[in-house]
């Protein structure tokens, strides 16, 4: 970003906002980075810096039991990230000698990292010039740079390549994805935006497109009751209708959750667990 751009400047105090800005160690940006997947950052904050203290390295991850791994992620939610977090920690151990490839497309060939976050650990962590581009991201280059509402992601990601051009990809990918989640959101705070100035969609006067109907609540959902299910057999083995009766759950609901957990290998479940019988046996994975 040239000196005085208006993001920069805005983007300027918030640097530190988050104990993972600045980081350039790749294995810490790549827990932010999944982390931060779907999970707010104040949330992430404090639980980030606990799971360093865990695990302090990529090799220390790699060898850890994955039930460990995952009280370690317990509150994050969407725990199947944890288990892929795991799983790439010891492919990088097996296969690149313990450390994160700097090639993008090497990286998307590890467990759960796709293009999105190949591209922010390669730009924060290797100062690769790439834009990482998330829903956010994607609205904030859309708007500002197209002077659309949305636009295809092709589009959308030559446009992030141009504007990313002569910044650094650190600063320049947080200030944007900053900006897109904080002040650029789906109704646009435009009073608060320091681009506003210069957005294409703005100076256009289109309104923006209604916002996303919203998923199902989390209280009370699918995913609650399987959070729920694994914090209790992290603590360990247990019965089908021993969680049901301490969730206060139908046994058909709990049987459920348990077998996706199961055949996320998240945990552990016998035949009559799997079967659906209360008298079933459920455990922690090792």
């Amino acid at each position: 970003m040239p000196r005085g751009d208006p993001l920069l400047a805005w983007y300027a105090p918030r640097r530190r906002a988050y104990p993972w800005r600045g980081e350039r160690d790749p294995y810490r940006v790549l827990v932010a980075e999944v982390m931060l997947q779907q999970t707010q950052a104040r949330r992430v904050a404090p639980a980030y810096g606990a799971f360093l203290r865990t695990f302090p390295s990529l090799r220390a991850l790699a060898r850890a039991p994955r039930a460990d791994v995952l009280r370690a992620w317990s509150g994050l939610g969407y725990n199947r990230r944890a288990a892929l977090l795991h799983e790439a920690a010891g492919a990088v151990v097996r296969d690149h000698a313990g450390r994160l490839p700097r090639d993008p497309a090497v990286l998307r060939g590890l467990p759960g990292i796709g293009p999105y976050t190949a591209a922010a650990v390669a730009a924060l962590a290797f100062g690769a010039p790439l834009p990482a581009v998330d829903v956010n991201v994607a609205r904030v280059v859309s708007r500002a740079r197209l002077g659309r509402d949305r636009a295809p992601v092709r589009e959308v990601e030559l446009a992030a390549s141009r504007w990313l051009a002569g910044s650094d990809p650190a600063d320049w990918n947080q200030a944007v994805m900053d900006l897109g989640r904080g002040v650029c959101r789906a109704v646009p705070r435009c009073g608060a935006c320091p681009l506003a100035a210069r957005c294409r969609f703005r100076r256009m006067g289109a309104p923006p497109s209604p916002p996303r109907r919203r998923g199902e609540p989390f209280a009370g959902s699918a995913r609650e009751v399987r959070g729920r299910v694994l914090r209790l057999v992290l603590g360990g083995r247990t019965t089908l209708a021993r969680l049901a009766r301490e969730m206060e759950e139908p046994l058909v609901r709990v049987a459920a959750a348990v077998r996706s957990l199961h055949r996320e290998e998240l945990l552990r479940a016998g035949p009559a667990a799997l079967a659906g019988r209360g008298s079933g046996r459920v455990g922690p994975v090792v």
